[in-house]
């Protein structure tokens, strides 16, 4: 499945308040979070008496609605009600948060020196020959 680069500047600020509220509102603790064009690095707190699946489930698919709810145009350009992507990677021993926290905030110079080096200038080899 391809990613879809769909979150601009003032979706990007509305996607963070969602997240916000529906953590506040399973009493989770964002920790670090960083949002891209096409997806989004959240570490969090998560209470035992929670699983880790169910909040998945509550926080991608309750955001996907209040995106929907208040951006009626993606809703009309997708034609469903799924925003996000079905998977989602979760770690929950074995990694050093030190590291974790460090991979989501350079996430966003990765992608953007990946970009420029997958970016090519095609250029015609054969101007010039035919005159």
């Amino acid at each position: 499945m391809q990613r879809r680069k769909v979150i601009n500047n003032k979706l990007r600020k509305d996607i963070q308040k969602y997240i916000v509220y529906l953590c506040k509102w399973k009493w989770v603790e964002i920790i670090e979070k960083h949002l891209m064009s096409d997806y989004k690095h959240l570490l969090v707190d998560i209470p035992p008496r929670i699983s880790v699946s169910d909040f998945m489930e509550c926080l991608k698919e309750k955001s996907g609605l209040m995106i929907f709810e208040h951006h009626a145009n993606l809703k009309y350009k997708f034609g469903s009600k799924t925003f996000w992507a079905t998977g989602y990677y979760v770690s929950t021993v074995g990694l050093n948060e030190a590291t974790i926290r460090k991979y989501i905030r350079e996430q966003e110079n990765e992608d953007i020196m990946k970009d420029k080096l997958t970016k090519k200038e095609f250029v015609n080899p054969f101007k010039g020959l035919l005159k």
